[in-house]
């Protein structure tokens, strides 16, 4: 193959042929905005994160009680240690030691990383969905042709 793609005249097509790509389409929008929906979990995550790491640090002292989240419910009663090094999840159950800094700027490019995927993905959908209203159009135009066609013949 040749990485190029050649463009297909939509118009050409049957009915059918039409709410296959439709069809097509229609999944291919909803996974994309699946997926668009998950990007923007994980930036808002990363975005609490960083809002944490930033004030939560100069917020302790040694000797004041915290809570650790163990899992989204559960929690236990502790103290930090060193309230100015965190543990930081680096992605499929790696944790690093950090301090305040290396963690901000950590989460600081997660965030930006994740932005600047939402962003392309918006425009994919985008372009979807204006490709998905093109074949509707068309469809719709094809569908009542085919009903007109045979009612005009009877006249």
């Amino acid at each position: 193959m040749s990485g190029k793609q050649e463009g297909v005249n939509i118009e050409s097509l049957s009915a059918q042929q039409l709410t296959a790509v439709k069809q097509q389409l229609d999944e291919e929008v909803e996974h994309l905005t699946a997926s668009y929906t998950q990007l923007a979990a994980a930036q808002a995550k990363f975005k609490e994160c960083l809002r944490i790491v930033q004030t939560g640090s100069s917020s302790f002292d040694d000797n004041k009680d915290i809570l650790v989240p163990l899992t989204n419910s559960l929690y236990v009663k502790g103290k930090l240690s060193n309230p100015d090094r965190v543990i930081v999840d680096v992605g499929t159950g790696f944790y690093v030691e950090k301090d305040t800094k290396s963690a901000t700027d950590f989460y600081d490019a997660k965030v930006k990383e994740l932005g600047a995927n939402i962003q392309n993905l918006e425009a994919i959908v985008q372009g979807k969905t204006n490709n998905l209203r093109v074949v509707e159009e068309v469809l719709r135009q094809k569908v009542l042709a085919q009903g007109a066609g045979p009612a005009s013949a009877q006249v």
